[in-house]
């Protein structure tokens, strides 16, 4: 079988190529030539998840999963959400994002976040989606050098590490899109 998972994100790709069994073939937007800038406008994390999946399978013919994952923070009301990816502006900066979050959480007592991931399958005209969520807080500052976004600076819950401390399998094997991962495998094994 043969999925593309709608990301440019290499080390996304990476965590993700790891958990999936040895006969599905994945392949990245630009494995199949897709350079697009795939437009994220729903005001909803599962809706963004959709249109990516459903921009590639109706522009490009391929059958394909595309993610969308929002960190929500309980001191700012949910914030940054379904923003995550852009909270300190368009240009999109990973470490602009932790420097806005970090300054807005300064003196904040209450740290509790949580991930949530939602993927959109779209595959043989259906449409599937999967949810996963870690709990966690939002660390005072950044610590670790692996994973990518906001990893360095949240713990997920049980650990005394940020999820850029913690080795690729245990992040997958715990972290929301982990969870959402395995929902998605267990499906396309269960497809005969």
């Amino acid at each position: 079988m043969e999925l593309v998972f709608a990301t440019h994100n290499k080390n996304k790709f990476k965590e993700v190529q790891l958990l999936l069994p040895k006969h599905i073939t994945l392949r990245s937007l630009d494995d199949i030539g897709c350079n697009d800038e795939i437009p994220e406008t729903a005001d909803t994390i599962e809706g963004n998840a959709i249109i990516k999946a459903n921009y590639v399978t109706d522009n490009y013919g391929y059958a394909c999963f595309a993610d969308d994952t929002g960190l929500m923070v309980d001191a700012l009301d949910g914030a940054p959400g379904v923003y995550s990816a852009r909270y300190a502006g368009t240009n999109k900066s990973s470490e602009d994002n932790m420097d806005k979050l970090l300054a807005e959480m300064e003196g904040q007592t209450n740290r509790d976040a949580r991930f949530k991931t939602t993927i959109a399958l779209h595959l043989e005209r259906q449409k599937v989606l999967f949810n996963g969520i870690v709990l966690g807080e939002i660390t005072t500052k950044k610590s670790g050098k692996g994973g990518f976004g906001y990893d360095p600076i949240f713990r997920p819950k049980g650990y005394d590490k940020t999820f850029a401390e913690l080795s690729i399998s245990v992040k997958n094997e715990i972290s929301h899109r982990g969870k959402a991962m395995k929902q998605l495998i267990d499906y396309l094994k269960n497809l005969k």
